[in-house]
């Protein structure tokens, strides 16, 4: 397909969304259409400037544009939703690039009127406002920037601020990885014990690593948390649902910024609004 490669993302990302009852988590989704595509393990692991992961971020893109062509709806945060156009239009490759062509129009208006200049769409992450893009960037990018012992103790506190009990971080060196563990209070009468690792990668964390910390917990706790401020192949989060094993819960970056957002910690609550333009449309005629 002509123009830049997120555009070859459009296509499959309508077509999940369509197979999955119109709509899904943004992780969710994108997963889909990793899966969809046959995505390499290889290219899975590749990452921008930002250490962000190229291949997400260019699924990302693929739904801004959809978002801005009134095929997804941007409306509920989290979730990626299809409009009625969206349920109901088949997109072909030419549809794709006339998608690409009108967003770039409106994007180039917008940048010269701010800064003279084009907008670039492969070196940033497609986020639902820009301050929300600032903030969410400038979290992950300080959490990468943390000692490894900051970035352990930082973990413990996010997992006691979720309701883990007895939370100690470790940090032995020849351990199998394991950082800390810590106990998980069911209800009154159940209870069991978690172990976790904690990892500052800019890249993503292969299926290998998930076996290998299983392997460090077995007979030790009934469950394991990974924690990274990068990311999950599709193959390691395979991994860590395998059925007949201990199963491990996958922390990635942007369930981290999730974390520090519903729990309020580190984040000082903002209210801000953004111009619908689509509301005034019809008040134009």
């Amino acid at each position: 397909m002509k123009g830049p490669q997120f555009l070859r993302f459009i296509i499959p990302l309508v077509e999940v969304l369509k197979e999955n009852g119109g709509s899904a988590r943004a992780s969710e989704a994108t997963d889909l259409v990793i899966k969809k595509m046959n995505i390499s393990e290889k290219e899975q692991e590749e990452v921008i400037k930002n250490g962000v992961s190229r291949v997400r971020n260019q699924v990302a893109w693929a739904r801004n544009y959809l978002v801005q062509s009134g095929y997804l709806d941007s409306s509920q945060r989290g979730i990626w939703s299809l409009t009625e156009i969206g349920l109901e239009q088949k997109i072909t490759e030419n549809k794709v690039l006339e998608i690409f062509q009108s967003v770039q129009k409106k994007y180039s208006k917008n940048s010269i009127k701010k800064t003279n200049k084009s907008v670039p769409y492969e070196n940033k992450v497609e986020l639902d406002t820009p301050d929300e893009n600032d903030y969410r960037l400038e979290l992950i990018s300080l959490l990468k920037s943390l000692s490894p012992n900051g970035f352990e103790r930082l973990s413990k506190r996010l997992l006691l601020e979720a309701g883990f009990q007895n939370v100690v971080v470790t940090g032995k060196s020849g351990d199998g990885g394991i950082d800390g563990n810590g106990i998980l209070q069911i209800n009154p009468l159940v209870s069991f014990k978690v172990m976790f690792q904690c990892k500052r990668f800019q890249n993503s964390v292969s299926p290998s690593q998930i076996r290998d910390f299983r392997g460090a917990i077995l007979g030790r706790a009934e469950k394991g948390i990974f924690l990274t401020t990068g990311t999950f192949t599709n193959a390691a989060k395979e991994e860590a649902r395998r059925d007949g094993v201990i199963p491990i819960e996958l922390v990635d970056g942007e369930k981290l910024i999730e974390m520090f957002e519903q729990l309020e910690i580190g984040l000082k609550v903002k209210k801000t609004f953004e111009i619908d333009y689509h509301f005034f449309n019809p008040y134009k005629e």
